[in-house]
């Protein structure tokens, strides 16, 4: 039960652009490209993936690491 409370917070603040983590922007952090990939780093060290120009991020599976 409590996971899927989490997992609903967890998505609201990816959907607002905020790290699942600290909170903090994460169009502020660390930016850097892997093949067709837009990689951030947080600042708490979580990876995000951007898979195109519009503001949605995932965060990255050790795959696409």
């Amino acid at each position: 039960m409590i996971k899927n409370v989490i997992a609903q917070l967890q998505m609201w603040l990816l959907a607002q652009g905020r790290c699942v983590g600290c909170g903090m922007p994460i169009n502020k952090g660390k930016v850097s490209k892997k093949n067709t990939h837009i990689l951030t780093t947080c600042k708490c060290g979580r990876i995000y993936i951007q898979k195109d120009k519009s503001s949605f991020y995932e965060r990255a599976k050790i795959s696409q690491i």
